[in-house]
């Protein structure tokens, strides 16, 4: 697909599940939408019932993520925060209380539906230090070296442009700053239809990288100190349902996938200045 392509279609499901949300549903697109709140056992009990009452309900219904970067995230008083694909909203809510006033939370999205319930969510929380921003990953509309963390939930996958979005984030990033986020990857070869179906599973729309892949890519950015820590993995069972009603034997397939899809947190960082020593060398 081209990267228009995949825009359109991850803008198009996205703003379906925030017009779900608004109409008292869930932002679920999977096969258990219909009948559940939650789409298990990817975005099911990621945030504790400390942080969901901290948000409005709309917030976390419209959250379609794979893990919880505001808590694996270290976030600091008076930092800056950027929220990669922001949705409704949830995870700029969090950090904006962990960053406190002197702080302040962005969240770019390019789907107006999400922009609206996301504002609608922020004027319900009385977020004063909070700035819902429209764009692209692949066009993050902020200046060189101003934020200190990047985080971002089960959304990077969804890029058909990942290298230009990592490189968007090592300079939107502070020297120092932090990229610290929840993501979908792989494990391992595995046949492509087998991928491709699975995937659709797990992210609605998914192209996640396999996780030395993932590394190699955040290296080439310039990214230091990378790693990669599964929080949550993925066996065929999962996927029966979904898997069964697209025609996928499941049975015979279970070896190509149990522990090769996961939700996992992952982290670098942006090289620091060197100090200067006086010497042409440093310049």
């Amino acid at each position: 697909m081209q990267n228009q392509d995949v825009q359109e279609i991850v803008r198009e499901k996205y703003g379906q599940a925030a017009l779900r949300v608004k109409s008292g549903g869930s932002s679920c697109c999977g096969a258990t939408a219909a009948s559940s709140l939650s789409c298990d056992p990817i975005t099911s009990n990621l945030y504790d019932q400390a942080q969901t009452g901290q948000v409005p309900e709309e917030a976390v219904l419209a959250s379609l993520g794979c893990g919880n970067p505001t808590a694996l995230a270290q976030l600091n008083p008076g930092e800056v925060v950027l929220d990669l694909g922001s949705g409704g909203g949830i995870d700029v809510l969090l950090s904006a209380k962990r960053v406190g006033l002197t702080g302040k939370a962005y969240g770019l999205d390019m789907t107006d539906e999400m922009l609206a319930l996301a504002n609608e969510n922020k004027r319900k929380a009385g977020a004063e230090n909070v700035e819902f921003l429209k764009g692209e990953i692949e066009r993050i509309p902020l200046p060189d070296n101003s934020a200190d963390v990047i985080i971002s939930n089960c959304v990077i996958n969804l890029s058909a442009d990942k290298d230009r979005v990592l490189r968007e984030a090592f300079r939107v990033l502070k020297p120092g700053g932090r990229f610290a986020v929840s993501d979908v990857v792989t494990r391992g070869e595995i046949n492509d239809a087998i991928r491709k179906s699975v995937l659709l599973w797990v992210g609605c729309v998914a192209g996640a990288l396999e996780e030395g892949e993932y590394r190699n890519r955040l290296a080439a950015a310039g990214f230091e100190q990378i790693s990669i820590e599964p929080t949550r993995i993925y066996c065929v069972e999962d996927a029966r349902e979904f898997l069964s009603s697209a025609g996928v034997d499941v049975d015979a397939i279970a070896p190509q996938v149990d522990g090769k899809f996961m939700s996992a947190f992952v982290r670098a960082v942006k090289p620091a200045k060197r100090a200067c020593c006086g010497l042409t060398c440093c310049s």
